[in-house]
Formats: structure tokens, sequence, C-alpha cells
């Protein structure tokens, strides 16, 4: 009876393993089985954009400084008290316009002496020159001599001679008493006052009175490197080159220009060329002294290929861009840029247009890698 009951339990112990077993195999059957699309791994998230043909403005750069186009230093050309300052400092003023009255009543004195010199001596050739015609007349009757005649004759010389010197004194007395009322000699801005009214001021002082400068148009200086003079000739020869002025940030435009011309020599020290543009300045956006970033346009590339320039990558073989295959998933492909801003990027090679390039989120990316693009 007690064999029985062992091998009864025997054969229930082995019925179980066998049936653990099953239990085992068909748990890990079921975990070698695909996931379901819920744990798959998630695609990542990143910010897609076509590649465009355009034409592309091609521009040199160069650090540049605001040129006032007329800048005068206004001084005094007679002495004298500074009485009048009829203008305000930051005016505009135009040319002709008064700004200061220096005290004229000692010039003006000097023309009324000049003046009433002359009226002397007019008065006095005017007598000689009837006493000459009276010898002339006594002589043809031989009631006055020949000598008589040529004293007077030269005496009628002597007198026309001063009253012309009298003529010469009284203009340049004139000019000294115009010289108290000091104009502007061009279009501009008035600039800080150096003399208050009242003040002595003489014409040798070497502070001047007031600067006006003009700023519309305004001018900007800025340099180049040599090799890029061939280039800017040849499109000069075409059409008038515009240049845009950029503030030191790079980013904020202040105004549009023409480039005037390229100076007349290179400098051998820095191996760079200067150039000046003039600029309309309506908005009075550049100031004298002003530093700036100057964008001369030398070419356009027409029907370019071009992409966000946050699209290109570097890599230890080159430039590359992630782009987007039709499952959805990235691909490396090297590409070549032939010019770049801040704004654009033209690839000349290795991309065409339409093409679906990644251009933010690339950190995470890697050949294959499946995308959730936005």
């Amino acid at each position: 009876m007690q064999l029985m009951t062992r091998r009864r339990f025997a054969a229930l112990a082995a019925c179980g393993g066998v049936a653990g077993g099953f239990v085992i195999h068909a748990s890990m059957a079921q975990h070698a089985a695909p996931l379901p699309d819920s744990l798959a791994p998630s695609a990542v998230p990143a910010e897609v954009a076509s590649a465009e043909r355009q034409d592309v403005p091609i521009y040199v750069t160069g650090i540049g400084a605001v040129q006032a186009y007329q800048s005068v230093l206004v001084r005094a050309r007679v002495d004298g008290t500074l009485t009048r300052f009829p203008v305000t400092e930051g005016q505009e003023v135009k040319l002709g316009d008064l700004i200061a009255v220096i005290d004229p009543r000692p010039y003006q004195a000097v023309l009324d002496q000049a003046t009433a010199k002359k009226a002397q001596d007019e008065a006095q050739l005017a007598n000689a020159r009837h006493d000459l015609a009276r010898f002339q007349s006594l002589a043809t009757q031989d009631f006055a001599s020949r000598q008589q005649v040529d004293t007077q004759q030269a005496l009628v010389g002597q007198l026309t001679a001063a009253v012309a010197g009298d003529q010469a004194s009284i203009e340049a007395a004139q000019l000294n008493v115009a010289y108290c009322y000091i104009t502007s000699p061009v279009d501009g801005r008035v600039g800080l006052r150096q003399v208050d009214p009242g003040n002595l001021i003489h014409a040798s002082d070497a502070t001047g009175i007031v600067t006006i400068t003009q700023l519309h148009p305004i001018s900007v200086t800025f340099t180049l490197p040599q090799e890029d003079l061939v280039r800017i000739q040849a499109a000069m020869a075409r059409h008038a080159l515009p240049v845009l002025a950029y503030a030191t940030d790079d980013t904020t435009q202040l105004d549009q220009g023409t480039l005037l011309t390229p100076d007349n020599a290179i400098d051998p020290t820095t191996g760079t060329i200067r150039l000046k543009a003039t600029f309309p300045n309506a908005q009075n956006r550049l100031w004298p002294g002003q530093f700036i970033n100057a964008r001369l346009q030398v070419d356009v590339a027409q029907d370019a290929v071009t992409v966000a320039p946050a699209a290109i990558q570097h890599g230890p073989d080159g430039l590359y861009v992630y782009t987007v295959g039709p499952n959805a998933t990235v691909a490396r492909t090297p590409v070549t840029v032939g010019y770049q801003t801040a704004q654009t990027a033209i690839v000349t090679h290795g991309l065409a247009a339409g093409a679906q390039v990644v251009v933010n989120g690339q950190s995470r990316l890697q050949a294959g890698t499946r995308i959730a693009a936005r």
C-alpha cells in the first residue's frame, strides 16, 4: 500500500514538472514576439524645411566709419566781440543762413571814413578837370604855357588814382563789415557752440565758433581685402553698386547707399583697399564717427539652390545636411556651400531644389533615424 502511494506521488510530480516547463516556454515565446506599436521607439522631433531656388545677392563685407559729407569749422575772419548767435545747437541750417554776428561798429566807422575820403578826392578831381579844360583852352590862344597844361594834367591823374584807391578802401571796409555777419557755408547741422556771446574773438583763434556738418547725404568709408578689388571694378563697370550699412550687431540695417569710388592706392601694410559710399540718411540713423558694418553687393547668384544656414552641419569629412526620405527617416548627405550669410546658404553640389532638410534638432539624429517633422 505504501509502495503504491509513493509511485502515485512520483507520477504527479512528473506531470507538474512538465506543466511548469510548458508554462515557462510559453512565457519566453510570448516575450520573443514583436512589440506592439505603442511600445516601439518614438520618432525624434525635428524641424524640416525645403531647399529652394532663388536669386541671391552676393556681398563682400567690411568694417567702416561714418563721415560727414562736408564738415566746416566756422571761424571769425575779423577781430571783435561776438554779439549774437541766432541759431541753436543741433539746428538744421541752409546755405547762407545767419549763424553769428560780430560787433560791426568799428568796421562800419572805417567804411564811413573811406566813403568820405572818396567824396573829398572826387570833388578835388572834378575841380582839377575843370582847370585842365581851361588851361587847354588858353593854351590854344597862347594865354597859357604848355607847362601849366602838363602840370594840371598830372594833377588830374594823381587825383584819379586817389579816387581809385579810395574805392579799394571802401570795398575792403565793406568786406570787413560783411565778415561781421557770419553765414552758414553749407547745408547742415549746427554743432556745439565753442564761444558764448559777449566774448572777444580773433581771426587767429584755433577753436573757431561752431562746426557745421552736412548729414544729408552722408559718407561712409570702409575697407576690404585687396583681392576683392578686381571683382569690384568689374561690377562697377556694369552698374552702380549698392551698399548696405548695418549696426555693429550686424542685424540692424541702418541705410542703403551707393558706392562712390575705391581709393587710388592699396594700403601696403594691411593689404586692404579703402572705399567710399554715399547714403541719403533720410532718417538720421548714420552719424559722423559711428562704426558700421558695410555690405557691398558685387553680384547676384541666379536661380541658386538655397537652404537655411542652420541646416549645414560640420563633420570630420566636410559639410553635410540631413535629408528626409519618404519613410520619414533621415540620411546624411554631403554638400558643398558656395556662399553663406546669416539668412541663406547657397548649396552648389549635393542637394536638389525641393529636397527636405532638417534645420533644427540634428543633435539627436544619425543616419536612419525616424523623425517627426515639424
